[in-house]
């Protein structure tokens, strides 16, 4: 997960190369949650679900993830899902001007790539892990140093005063 403004990488995840990220979903907008305010999270259909919609809404936020064709307005235990196919039937074109920020996932995934490579040279599973998690503390240390020079920002990373050594004599 990422911000929209930024670009900032508020949750990562590495799965195995198969596995469907649709069951990630929650995990991650919940880790999202812990220290940032959710307002809205765009999805692609890959991640439509009540479960995911339903995730969204308990912290906080409004899900934008389009609807599969085949998807229908029943509810099943969640009338959250009813509202948001009902919205996204009847009001499409303003639902789609706010998924549409998903594509900042896309382009998150091109700075990471660009500036750090689209591959990993470590060849033990675990080594990869850390590698990969390790260029996504590498993008958000520069976006942060980005956006501390974009916003005139003066850093304080000392925030606690030093103590002078007692003199011995």
């Amino acid at each position: 997960m990422n911000g929209v403004k930024t670009h900032i990488v508020t949750g990562v995840k590495i799965t195995q190369a198969y596995s469907h990220d649709s069951k990630e979903f929650g995990e991650l907008v919940e880790k999202t949650a812990q220290n940032f305010t959710i307002n809205e999270v765009s999805a692609d259909k890959a991640y439509s679900s009540r479960e995911n919609i339903e995730a969204v809404a308990n912290c906080g936020g409004t899900a934008f993830i389009p609807f599969k064709s085949n998807a229908t307005g029943k509810q099943r235990g969640s009338n959250l899902w009813g509202k948001m196919y009902h919205y996204f039937m009847f009001n499409r074109e303003e639902f789609l001007q706010q998924y549409h920020k998903r594509s900042n996932v896309e382009t998150v995934f091109h700075m990471i790539k660009s500036k750090f490579g689209d591959s990993v040279r470590s060849k033990n599973h675990t080594a990869q892990v850390n590698e990969v998690l390790l260029k996504v503390l590498c993008h958000n240390i520069c976006v942060v140093i980005q956006e501390m020079h974009e916003l005139g920002i003066k850093p304080d990373f000392c925030t606690e005063s030093k103590e002078t050594e007692p003199k011995v004599g």
